[in-house]
Parts: structure tokens; sequence; C-alpha cells
């Protein structure tokens, strides 16, 4: 049995299609996603990442196609898709944040609305998701205060306050310069790491991928490449010819290893380059 067997599978995805109109965006998408995992879904502009994750959570109806989660049919299994939305929790590009509303009332009112928590218990459970990514001492700071990496940090800790099981973030940092998307990657992983919370990941940033446990890779509404890491960033001319990029680190060992360099296929980091 696998590693990957072995896990216990949280989410399942079985033809998912979505049409708009007579537009196909995504043409019968299988894929599992299995607790604890950090799974990339990565592909070109316009390839239909964005739809496939909000068909996930149920932001759009999808065309055919089962949802399943811990082996139930989504729409059969919860009476009300916002509960299943506290289950598989969602975070957008754009922080989605109340600005009228303080750090801490941000990461409350969900928990109040749609759990039907007391305010004290939603406010102590706000509290240890804000201490978890970095964002405590900014409680009464209003969004218009913050920075767009502390945004996010504080828009994952309130999706993080619903306690779901997997986090689905859509480019997190594609609206961040590089100090905010380390921030917010080092928030996810800390969640990853230290609370087993599974997370999905859209992204255009190669590097973000390079620690994921699975990548599934997507063209014209089609999952054409998955597998770990270093087996899709192997592949460094089908991903050129999906016009993705890949690892600056990788693509160096790629240029070296065709001028005659013996070094491994699929180097992620430095370490890994001065070590070959």
């Amino acid at each position: 049995m696998t590693a990957e067997q072995s896990k216990e599978l949280l989410l399942s995805v079985q033809g998912l299609k979505k049409n708009f109109g007579e537009r196909e965006i995504l043409k019968g998408i299988d894929f599992d996603v299995h607790k604890g995992d950090v799974v990339c879904v990565i592909g070109p502009s316009g390839s239909g990442k964005s739809t496939l994750i909000r068909c996930v959570n149920y932001l759009e109806q999808p065309t055919d196609g089962v949802i399943s989660y811990r082996g139930e049919n989504v729409l059969e299994c919860f009476k009300n898709l916002p509960l299943y939305r506290t289950k598989v929790g969602m975070v957008f590009q754009q922080f989605n944040l109340f600005n009228n509303m303080t750090v801490l009332e941000n990461c409350v009112v969900g928990q109040v609305k749609v759990l039907g928590k007391k305010s004290e218990e939603a406010k102590a459970i706000a509290m240890k998701y804000l201490e978890h990514v970095g964002m405590a001492s900014y409680i009464n700071a209003k969004p218009h205060q913050l920075s767009g990496g502390q945004k996010q940090r504080v828009a994952i800790a309130g999706v993080m306050a619903m306690q779901p099981e997997c986090i689905v973030l859509d480019e997190p940092t594609a609206m961040l310069d590089p100090n905010g998307r380390k921030e917010v990657l080092r928030a996810v992983r800390k969640l990853n790491e230290e609370k087993g919370v599974t997370v999905i990941l859209i992204t255009h940033y190669m590097e973000e991928v390079v620690f994921a446990d699975r990548v599934f890779v997507m063209d014209n509404g089609k999952l054409v490449m998955q597998g770990t890491p270093r087996e899709i960033f192997s592949e460094v001319e089908k991903l050129k010819e999906l016009r993705l990029d890949v690892p600056q680190v990788t693509l160096l060992a790629y240029e070296l290893r065709k001028n005659g360099v013996d070094l491994p296929e699929g180097i992620l980091t430095i370490e890994e380059l001065v070590n070959a």
C-alpha cells in the first residue's frame, strides 16, 4: 500500500463539468484529496483553475459530476451548503474582510452567524488562530490599517476559526509583494504541519508548489498532469508547452543537464542543487 493509499480520503471529485451557457469550462475532471495533504493546482490563465475550486466549494453549481466529502455526495449529505463550507473553507485573493470591523470582529462574525457560537467562545477561538498566524497583536486594527499580507493572514485566521478540515486558497498571494507572499505561505504551512489542516492551493508562483504533496496541472478545462512536485517539475519541456514556469533553480539544473552536467531530474531547491 502506498503512503497516499493509506491516507484517509477527504474530498473526491468525479466527472466534474461546468458550462457557462455554450462555453464548456470544465470538461470532466477527476481528482482526490487526502486528509492532511497540501495539494497545488496550477495551469495557464483561463485553464479553469478558479472555476474548479469554486465548484468544489459550491460557490458555482457544477453542470455535471459528483463531489464527495468523506465518501458522501455533498448535495445529499449536507442539508445546507453553508454548513459544508465550514468544513471546506475558502480564502480569496481579495481578502474578503469587512472594512467596518476590527480584526477580531472579522474572525468572530462567521462563528456567531453561521455556527451559532456564543460571542465569548467565538472570541477565544478567533484569538487562537490569530496567534497562530501572527496577528494577535492587531486585534483592534481595521483592515485599512493593515498591509496586504497582514489582511490575508487575518482572512486565513477567520476561515480557520470556523474549524474546517480543509482550507481552499484561490491565488491568495496574487496581490501581494514577495514579503507578503512569504508571510501567507508560512502561515498556511504552519497550519498544515501543526494542525493537520488539508490545503488546496491555486497559485501561479511555482516556488509555492515545491512544498506540496501533490500537484494537479490544468489546461483547457482538463487535468493534463498530476504527481509530486518532483515528478511534475521533471517535465520541463511539457510545462513550457503549457506556458508554465518552473522554479528558477529547477530550470538552472535542467539547462546544466542539457549541457552535460550529471545532475538528477526534478531538482527543487538550492540546497538540492548545491548537494548534487
